[in-house]
């Protein structure tokens, strides 16, 4: 008989960090199809976060972030995919974008 387990290993990627300027900011773009996603407000400020599938060409304004406010995506099987730039624009404060992918 044999044993059938999962054997996807999830990985941690680097952070996507920055300070809001007043103006749109690129806060990163995913190096990875992530599994897991922290979108977290670090500042004392709102911070309206856009997202761009094309490079910054388009910004698709996504959602406003109240101060201190951090979002969990956990939904494995879906997901923003590889390539996905973050923006945000907040007049001060680091917003940051933490996600973990699955190993191939």
């Amino acid at each position: 008989m044999s044993n059938y387990w999962n054997n996807q290993l999830m990985l941690p990627a680097p952070e996507l960090i920055e300070t809001m300027t007043g103006s749109n900011v690129l806060i990163g773009t995913l190096l990875f199809n992530p599994v897991k996603l922290i979108l977290d407000n670090q500042s004392t400020v709102s911070i309206v976060i856009s997202i761009s599938f094309d490079g910054g060409t388009t910004l698709i304004q996504w959602h406003t972030f109240p101060a201190g406010e951090a979002l969990i995506l956990d939904e494995d099987l879906y997901s923003f995919p590889k390539g996905t730039s973050f923006y945000g624009n907040g007049a001060s404060g680091d917003f940051s974008v933490s996600y973990c992918y699955l190993k191939q």
